[in-house]
């Protein structure tokens, strides 16, 4: 069986495995060196918790100390193909590739593929249209270069980098000194130093993905993705959500025209590019390339799902098949679906307790997967969210009904900004729960009552009521729905971390029958971490619509199940 070679696989690279097993090849995995700081094994982290996705055998080898010797050790298992697999792969992947007379780019133009000001530089030598920047090692050389262009606002990034790492707006030339002189003391999303930094013009405008995939120098159109990022106080670029394009707006065809363009002129002959682009009104331009598959660990059945087709098997088709890689060129680019991805921004530092975004997201119609970081012990900390890799989790949407979707993209962001902790959970002081007092509820329980057949999930039962009841960590016994549901419980979830409290409320509301209602009283959403409002999110995830409250009855949520 013939060997194909993926290097620093990681996030969507992962699934060149399955890939290659289905085509009845080997894959062989070739990690790099570890970069031996809190940045690099940091990013060492994500990758090992990558490859544990993989179902399916691999070779996994480890670089050597030296490129020659990691040239021989490749040599040896005589591949067909190597790929990278993540960004830190592509130089790698391609010096190996040529130096084996594989089918390749060529590492003359590595330089244009993989660095932020020479891609550039590449496409005003080709005539396209290109973003002004410098690469300045001093914040002198910094303000000189801002001087010099009459700039008003620029971006600072490390030249070689990903995922948004160290990425900065300035909007003043105070602002870009104080960026910079923190950025020169940080490093970039592998653990390198930032040495030196790009200073670029900022675009205003749209931004784009255009993921295309090259053979024998043609180019098709795998995806095009329309990201929606999030500005924080301090100047950080983060991630909000990102959506599929399906039918093309106004200047979008010509971003496509000039996507194919900047492929020619940073001379791409085979593989994958994840382009991000601008449209602002002078039209399009490149904000950079990467010669691999696009990020987001983004699933064969997931893109499947959306396009047809996914990826990584578009790439080996590129390679290995080229007649059938030009019969789906000349296929027109539709879309079977629309997909979502939602990054969930950590507000502040924090330390939590749990999380119950799961028990949210399944819930949901559009869900395909949630990934989030393991919290299987409690008090795991979480920094504020300044980059990609500072995101505590994605959760994955795709639905044919755009409309459904677009609601259920509301209702994330109304999640994240008024009831986070259903996402992160920090610990919380309880020590002043009282129990609910059957004389403050007794009229609503009346009410409640009044609608035919009712359920009590309740500390306290009661023996003068002429209704079902059980104690809440007994709701996993009830079968059936009812006319009505009230929750009055405080004491009984003191104890219980956040996502233990969401599966109770979650568990009991299900329990509303269509055209029912909940009643929900003060004293249990006071109880329970981010009171009122996190109590709303957890009703209207099952669907439920919360009534205009009356003005006899105070302080209660009420909803109906229409």
């Amino acid at each position: 069986m013939e060997n194909i070679i993926i290097v620093e696989c990681m996030s969507t690279g992962i699934y060149f495995v399955q890939d290659i097993v289905d085509r009845n090849y080997n894959p062989i995995v070739l990690d790099s060196k570890l970069i031996d700081n809190e940045v690099g094994r940091t990013y060492n982290h994500h990758k090992q918790e990558d490859l544990k996705l993989i179902t399916e055998d691999y070779t996994l080898i480890t670089e050597k100390d030296t490129y020659e010797e990691t040239l021989e050790m490749v040599r040896e298992y005589d591949p067909v193909l190597i790929l990278p697999g993540s960004e830190r792969g592509v130089a790698l992947a391609t010096r190996l590739a040529n130096d084996l007379n594989l089918l390749s780019n060529s590492y003359d133009n590595i330089e244009a593929m993989t660095l932020k000001d020479k891609m550039q530089e590449r496409l005003k030598e080709n005539g396209l249209r290109s973003i002004r920047g410098q690469v300045v090692k001093s914040v002198e050389e910094a303000i000189e270069f801002y001087e010099s262009e009459d700039l008003k606002k620029v971006v600072i990034k490390p030249s070689y980098s990903a995922a948004s790492s160290s990425v900065k707006i300035c909007l003043s030339k105070d602002d870009m000194i104080s960026n910079i002189k923190e950025l020169f003391n940080d490093y970039n999303c592998y653990g390198d130093e930032n040495a030196e930094l790009l200073v670029q013009e900022y675009i205003e405008g749209e931004e784009y993905i255009v993921n295309t995939v090259s053979s024998e120098g043609k180019h098709r159109v795998t995806l095009i993705w329309k990201y929606s990022k999030v500005k924080t106080s301090d100047g950080s670029v983060i991630y909000d959500i990102m959506e599929t394009v399906d039918e093309l707006s106004l200047g979008e065809a010509e971003m496509v025209e000039y996507a194919y363009n900047v492929a020619d002129a940073i001379g791409i002959e085979y593989g994958p590019i994840h382009g991000e682009y601008m449209i602002d009104e002078k039209g399009p331009v490149l904000v950079e390339v990467n010669c691999r598959p696009c990020g987001g660990t983004l699933a064969p059945e997931f893109l499947d799902r959306i396009s047809g087709q996914h990826e990584t098997d578009s790439v080996l088709d590129a390679y290995l098949k080229p007649e059938l890689f030009n019969q789906k060129r000349r296929r027109p680019y539709r879309l079977f679906a629309k997909g979502v991805i939602k990054d969930f921004i950590v507000p502040y530092d924090l330390v939590a307790e749990s999380t119950s975004i799961h028990h949210i997201g399944k819930n949901l119609e559009s869900h395909y997967k949630t990934v989030f970081e393991d919290i299987s012990l409690p008090g795991k900390s979480f920094i504020k969210t300044k980059d990609l890799m500072s995101s505590c989790g994605l959760i994955y949407l795709v639905n044919e009904d755009y409309y459904t979707l677009q609601k259920e993209i509301d209702f994330l962001h109304d999640i994240e900004k008024n009831a986070f902790s259903l996402i992160l959970s920090e610990k919380s002081d309880k020590s002043n729960i009282d129990s609910i007092d059957y004389a403050e509820i007794k009229p609503l329980l009346e009410e409640a009552n009044l609608y035919g057949s009712s359920l009590l999930v309740s500390d306290v039962l009661f023996d003068d009521l002429n209704l079902k009841q059980v104690k809440p960590l007994e709701i996993d016994s009830i079968i059936g729905d009812y006319d009505s549901v009230f929750i009055n419980v405080s004491k009984s979830i003191h104890d219980l971390n956040g996502e233990e409290i969401t599966k109770i409320f979650l568990n009991s509301i299900s329990h509303v029958k269509k055209g029912g209602f909940l009643f929900v009283p003060a004293l249990t959403y006071e109880a329970i971490p981010g009171g009122r409002k996190v109590l709303e999110g957890l009703v209207k995830t099952l669907k439920l619509r919360i009534v205009v409250p009356p003005s006899d009855y105070g302080n209660v949520i009420i909803a109906s199940k229409t």
